[in-house]
């Protein structure tokens, strides 16, 4: 594996390997970029068939944060963390383990939960570094910060993937209200669940699937939302579509089977390659690129670890996600480009930037 040569790697500033045997740790942490300040990212755990597959899965996700904090105005810039293992086997001294080695890097990379992670972890984590973020509130640095700030950060995601949503609806639609529209959501946890509920309450019917036996009951029960079968989920007769699991779900073989006008989720990477978001547009599909939707979350985080902000401004940050994805859908269309080609280049001008602040 030529990790200089993977089609992921983007100029990455640094990739760490780390490995430690009485855990059985075996870690990737990608920093993208720090030109805007410390690489910020949630640290991911997956049983990846290959070590390739988590290689690029950390740098795909790490050039994500770039953009993603960039696109926030956050001080900080892209990295993530993967840790290789299955979730349900994790141990408190392989987090532990984790947590020494985002230490080593001194400040570089500040981590957080992600899919496969929790506010526990994260508890675990801090027992080895202060480069940590994502905290219950009683562990929270911030003496101040409110209990919306502190902790999880997917019903913040969520926040803001909702809102986004509604925006989209609005500009592709024509539709001030979600009441009576159809939504398909594809994955149900952290962010998934909570954005239900955000969907159901504005009288949105909801059709979900997930890959793990019983969580889309759990909804379906709550709030009577529609079961189908995961394989399925993509190519269901919607108003929108809203992917909150794993990325590189929209390619060439499932696009042509979406049936919605709108993509509005939290998952990241949706898109498998770049010119996926080119087959949207020829699709009469609007995307909402993925990682200014769900920034919700690492606003959240960013201003918990910085200590510097309460929940009041952390929420009316997350209420200017929609106003960024309009500025997108605009650019986008009178410029007949995809949302993602229009995103990425905003993002890439914003870190260029900062580069040449750095050099100034």
């Amino acid at each position: 594996m030529d990790l200089f040569q993977m089609p992921d790697f983007d100029a990455h500033e640094q990739v760490m390997f780390g490995y430690d045997a009485a855990s059985g740790l075996r870690a990737i942490i990608a920093i993208h970029s720090t030109v805007l300040g410390p690489a910020a990212g949630g640290c991911r755990m997956w049983p990846y068939a290959a070590l390739s597959d988590a290689v690029s899965d950390a740098l795909r996700l790490s050039r994500g944060m770039s953009y993603k904090n960039a696109m926030a105005d956050l001080p900080f810039g892209g990295g993530k963390a993967v840790i290789v293992g299955d979730a349900r086997e994790k141990t408190s001294q392989r987090m532990e383990a984790f947590g020494r080695l985002v230490d080593s890097l001194g400040g570089r990379y500040i981590t957080a939960e992600d899919v496969g992670t929790t506010t526990t972890d994260m508890e675990q984590v801090a027992r080895a570094t202060r480069f940590v973020s994502g905290l219950p509130r009683d562990s929270a640095r911030a003496a101040d910060a409110a209990p919306s700030v502190a902790g999880d950060p997917g019903p913040k995601t969520a926040l803001g993937v909702f809102l986004g949503l509604k925006a989209a609806v609005r500009f592709r639609l024509g539709r001030a209200s979600l009441e009576g529209l159809k939504v398909a959501v594809q994955g149900l946890g952290g962010v998934g669940f909570p954005l239900c509920r955000l969907l159901r309450a504005e009288g949105a019917s909801l059709i979900v699937a997930d890959s793990r036996p019983g969580a889309a009951q759990r909804v379906c029960q709550e709030i009577g939302a529609v079961e189908v079968p995961a394989a399925s989920i993509l190519a269901q007769d919607v108003d929108v579509l809203a992917p909150c699991a794993l990325g590189a779900i929209l390619d060439s073989r499932s696009i042509p089977t979406v049936r919605a006008r709108v993509i509005a989720g939290a998952a990241n990477n949706q898109l498998a390659r770049d010119e996926d978001g080119e087959a949207l547009v020829r699709a009469g599909i609007l995307y909402a690129p993925d990682y200014v939707i769900n920034a919700g979350g690492i606003i959240s985080v960013a201003h918990e670890y910085r200590g510097d902000a309460g929940w009041a401004q952390v929420k009316a940050e997350i209420d200017r996600i929609p106003a960024r994805l309009t500025e997108i859908f605009e650019r986008a269309r009178r410029e007949g480009r995809a949302t993602s080609a229009v995103a990425d280049e905003m993002a890439r001008a914003r870190l260029a930037q900062g580069r040449r602040r750095m050099v100034a």
